[in-house]
C-alpha cells in the first residue's frame, strides 16, 4: 500500500495534466486534518461523484461535522475523480485517496457512501476498485475497511446488496456514533470482521444484508425474508432522529467554483404534503423544525467561518416552515450590513405570500424557483400536488412585478395517466407565465424551465406504477 507521500509525489506528476486540479488536492479551508495516529477509528466518506458536486452535499458535511468533533475517531474525504484524472490515476498505480492525508482508502477502518439517489450505484463499485477495495463485500477480508452506505437510495438497499457490507436505513446523526463504537471493537477487543457485521446488525436501522436471506414466489415476486441469526430486526426500521442537533457550521470553503458554492442552513427537516411521486417527502417524516434563534445563530457562525456571500434556508419546502416570516426578519436584521443574498431553494406555489416575497426583496438573487411539477390540472391531482393554474399565474406574475427577472420551473414527464397534451402543456405553461410577466416587468423577465423524468420511487404510493 501507498504512503501517503509517495501518493503526493505521484500527484505532483500529474496535476498539470488534468482539468480542475483543485478538486484533487485539499488543503481548504475549514478542512480537518488529525492526528492519525492519536484516534481509534479512521473513516473515510465518500461522495461518488466529482469533487464540484460532492463537497456541497449536506448529508457528508453532517457526518464530517459529527465524527471529527469525537476524540477518538477522524474523518476525511474523496469524491470520484473526472475521467481524465482517473485514466492517470490507473496508468501510474494511483489508488483513491483521501483528500485531508492523501492516504488510500484501503488503509481507514470504515468507508462510508453517500448515495442519494441511484445513479450513483455503479460509481460506487468504480471507486472500490479505483481504491483496490474489492467490489463484492463477499470477497473482503480482514485487511478491508468495513464499507458502509446511507442515503435516500439506501431506502432500498437490495440493488446494492452484493456490495456494501452494510446500509444505514434512515437518518445518520446519531447511528455513526453506534457505528463507530462497533468498529472500535476492532482495535480495543481484537473483534474479528464477522463479529463487527454481527454487532452493526443489532443496531437499530442498520441492515447488513448476509444474515438477511430472500425467498421468492413461483413467479418471481418476493415472498419473504429469513434472518439468519437470531436477534436482528426483520424488517429493518428507518433510524429517525428526534431533535435536530445543532448544524454544521464550519463548511469546507471549496478550492474551486462547485455547483452549490453557498452557505446552508437546515431549517427542517420532513414533509407533510404528500406528493405522491417524491421519495424525499414520504422517507423524512415526521416534520421537525428549527427555532428562529437556532438557525440565526448557526447563519452567523457559518458566514464568519466561510466567507460565503449567499445563504440557503434548506429544506424540503421552506415556504411551509412554521416561522418563515418572522425568520426571513430575522436574519434581514442579522445581516443587514452585509449584502448577504438569501436563497429558499424550495418553495411551495401555494404556500408563497405576497407578504414573503416583500420579506425577500431586500436579500433576493436574481431568481426565484418554483415546483409545479405537472403543467394542467387534472396531472396535478393525480401526483397530489393540486395548484389551480391561476393560481401559478398569479404567483409569478406577483414574482416578476416585485423586481425577480428569473423565474425557474421544475416539471416532470412520464406521470401515471399522462397524455402528449399533458406534456405539451408543459411549453403553453411556461409561455403563459412569460407572456404575463412581460406585461408587468418588461421584455427583462426570462423563464427557465427543467424537466425530468419521473422514476418510481421505493416507500411512495406511485413505486409500482410502470413509467
Amino acid at each position: 500500500m501507498l504512503t501517503p507521500e509517495e501518493i503526493e509525489t505521484k500527484i505532483d506528476r500529474i496535476l498539470l495534466k488534468v482539468q480542475k486540479p483543485g478538486r484533487y488536492v485539499g488543503g481548504e479551508l475549514n478542512s480537518i486534518v488529525k492526528d492519525w495516529d492519536s484516534v481509534a477509528v479512521k473513516t473515510a466518506l465518500i461522495f461518488p461523484d466529482i469533487y464540484d458536486i460532492g463537497v456541497s452535499n449536506v448529508g457528508l458535511k453532517i457526518l464530517y461535522d459529527q465524527i471529527n468533533q469525537r476524540d477518538d475517531a477522524l474523518a476525511e474525504r474523496a469524491y470520484a475523480p473526472w475521467v481524465d484524472m482517473e485514466t492517470l490515476m490507473r496508468a501510474d498505480g494511483i489508488p483513491l485517496y483521501a483528500l485531508e492525508s492523501k492516504r488510500p482508502l484501503g488503509g481507514f477502518d470504515l468507508i462510508g457512501f453517500s448515495l442519494p439517489y441511484e445513479t450513483l450505484y455503479t460509481n460506487a463499485l468504480n471507486l472500490l476498485d479505483l481504491a483496490g477495495i474489492p467490489v463484492r463485500a463477499a470477497e473482503r477480508d480482514a485487511t478491508h475497511p468495513l464499507v458502509i452506505a446511507g442515503g435516500h437510495s439506501t431506502m432500498n438497499p437490495e440493488p446494492m446488496h452484493a456490495f456494501m457490507d452494510a446500509f444505514v436505513v434512515g437518518e445518520g446523526e446519531e447511528v455513526i456514533h453506534e457505528i463507530i463504537e462497533v468498529v472500535k471493537l476492532r482495535n480495543t477487543q481484537h473483534a474479528t470482521r464477522d463479529d463487527m457485521l454481527l454487532a452493526l446488525a443489532h443496531i437499530p436501522g442498520v441492515y447488513v444484508p448476509r444474515f438477511y436471506k430472500p425467498h421468492y414466489m413461483d413467479d418471481g415476486t418476493l415472498s419473504h425474508v429469513e434472518t439468519l441469526v437470531e436477534g436482528i430486526a426483520n424488517p429493518v426500521v428507518k433510524r429517525i432522529v428526534g431533535k435536530l442537533p445543532p448544524p454544521p457550521t464550519k463548511f469546507i470553503v471549496p478550492n474551486i467554483e462547485v455547483v452549490h458554492n453557498r452557505a446552508s442552513v437546515e431549517i427542517m427537516r420532513g414533509c407533510t404534503r404528500g406528493c405522491r411521486f417524491c421519495h424525499a417527502g414520504m422517507i423524512t417524516r415526521p416534520v421537525r423544525e428549527r427555532s428562529v434563534d437556532e438557525i440565526v445563530a448557526a447563519a452567523r457562525e457559518v458566514i464568519r467561518s466561510t466567507g460565503f456571500e449567499e445563504l440557503a434556508l434548506m429544506s424540503l419546502s421552506s415556504s411551509d416552515y412554521t416561522h418563515i416570516g418572522e425568520l426571513v426578519d430575522a436574519i434581514s436584521e442579522a445581516f443587514k450590513d452585509q449584502k448577504l443574498i438569501v436563497s429558499l431553494p424550495s418553495l411551495r406555489i401555494e404556500s408563497v405570500s405576497v407578504e414573503l416575497m416583500d420579506k425577500l426583496r431586500g436579500r433576493r438573487s436574481s431568481g426565484f424557483t418554483l415546483a409545479p411539477e405537472a403543467a394542467t390540472e387534472r396531472m396535478r391531482r393525480i401526483i397530489n400536488k393540486f395548484i389551480p393554474d391561476e393560481e401559478i399565474i398569479n404567483t409569478t406574475r406577483e414574482i416578476y412585478r416585485r423586481g425577480w427577472t428569473t423565474i425557474k420551473l421544475y416539471f416532470m414527464i412520464g406521470h401515471p395517466s399522462e397524455t402528449l397534451e399533458d406534456a405539451q402543456a408543459i411549453a403553453d405553461l411556461c409561455k403563459r407565465v412569460l407572456a404575463e410577466g412581460r406585461k408587468v416587468a418588461g421584455m427583462k423577465v426570462k423563464l427557465h424551465a427543467g424537466v425530468s423524468t419521473f422514476v418510481p420511487k421505493p416507500q411512495t404510493p406511485f413505486q409500482w406504477v410502470a413509467c
